[in-house]
């Protein structure tokens, strides 16, 4: 497994927000406890918001707030999209400041950061990656609140999905949906999309194929997972 599709897995994991201790995490991922210690300090310093320590546990909160202002997912994104912008513009003197702009902005997320994280460029996905997915999310959050299935291709297979919740992970966005081509639910990272379209056809809430249904399977896991562990 790539690193990039374990920190992925991870952050699936620890996503329900209870206590994982790092020696599941290693057996769930099939690595080394010392592997998940540097994964988890890698996601630190790209900006999920992880918390817990070796010894003890670690899981994913959930708000993300810049003191003392707070932030809805569409003005992060608007931050990111302007930060991007003018990070990869061909002026090297607001490149820099672009650059330290995102420092700052690091260095007053609510995490514990007791060292130094990288800039917005350098962060475990970079900037310029996770932007590929910016494009479509105007039209992932539209269809969302309209209840309009998506087709979209991702790893050159084509999907129906209907668009359930979109989430943010330090930098990388992720698509809550259910899948009518696999006939299941699924989390998709919008970076890794390459083409969508909205659909006309619409879909009412399914109580099998919602995000609250979702949600539980997900909390059944969890407690599943917890329970095996006494």
């Amino acid at each position: 497994m790539r690193r990039a599709d374990r920190l992925m897995q991870l952050v699936q994991i620890l996503r329900d927000g209870t206590l994982h201790r790092a020696g599941d995490l290693a057996a769930a991922t099939n690595v080394s406890l010392r592997t998940i210690y540097r994964d988890m300090e890698t996601l630190a310093a790209s900006g999920v918001p992880i918390e817990g320590e070796r010894g003890i546990g670690y899981r994913v909160t959930a708000a993300i707030t810049l003191p003392p202002l707070n932030l809805t997912m569409t003005e992060l994104e608007a931050l990111h999209l302007g930060l991007l912008a003018v990070g990869q513009g061909q002026d090297t003197e607001l490149s820099a400041a672009a650059e330290a702009l995102s420092n700052k902005l690091d260095a007053v997320m609510p995490e514990d950061r007791s060292r130094a994280p990288p800039g917005y460029s350098l962060a475990v996905y970079p900037f310029a990656d996770a932007a590929r997915g910016f494009q479509y999310l105007p039209q992932m959050r539209q269809a969302i609140r309209t209840r309009q299935k998506l087709a979209l291709v991702l790893d050159d297979e084509e999907r129906i999905v209907r668009p359930l919740q979109l989430d943010y992970w330090g930098r990388l966005w992720t698509c809550v949906v259910w899948c009518e081509t696999r006939k299941d639910f699924d989390a998709l990272r919008v970076d890794q999309i390459t083409d969508l379209r909205v659909l006309p056809s619409l879909f009412v809430d399914e109580a099998d194929k919602s995000l609250s249904a979702f949600n539980a399977r997900r909390h059944s896991q969890s407690e599943n997972a917890t329970s095996g562990r006494k």
